[in-house]
């Protein structure tokens, strides 16, 4: 790491902790050369998950889109919304634990419906007739009769 008073290469680390965020790390160091002491910043670089569209258009994935989806489904209901980011955390965890660079939006969209289904069963309906896209009653009606199974 370059010095950021005299630009000499050769510094040494004095110091390391995890930063407040706890997703790097913090070091302090020293230039060999002047003495000089300051603070860097570690932090792991990652690439970010591409979601693949039913378009097959690609775009960076947006937690925020997944969180929309779920809140509109359980709108009324008696779904907290500390149970509405858990279950985020753990769709999150299962997408990005698959280490795959790109998801589609199908394998997304079935992971959220198995958990809505867990959670509240009129909010799973609810995002089921949107993400399933129900042209009719009866595409409703079927989708109802496999809830009712189970």
């Amino acid at each position: 790491m370059k010095c950021p008073y005299c630009n000499e290469a050769d510094t040494k680390v004095i110091d390391s902790r995890p930063a407040e965020d706890n997703s790097s790390i913090r070091r302090h160091r020293q230039c060999e050369r002047c003495g000089k002491r300051f603070t860097t910043y570690e932090k792991l670089e990652t690439m970010p998950l591409m979601v693949i569209k039913k378009d097959n258009s690609r775009e960076a994935y947006d937690r925020s889109k997944i969180e929309a989806g779920i809140i509109q489904s359980c709108h009324k209901r008696p779904v907290s919304t500390q149970q509405i980011n858990s279950v985020i955390d753990e769709i999150e965890n299962r997408v990005f634990n698959m280490e795959e660079k790109e998801v589609p939006t199908s394998v997304i969209g079935e992971l959220v419906m198995d958990k809505l289904k867990e959670l509240d069963e009129v909010a799973y309906v609810r995002f089921a007739s949107v993400y399933r896209e129900f042209k009719d009653v009866n595409t409703f009606m079927e989708e109802l009769a496999k809830l009712l199974k189970q």
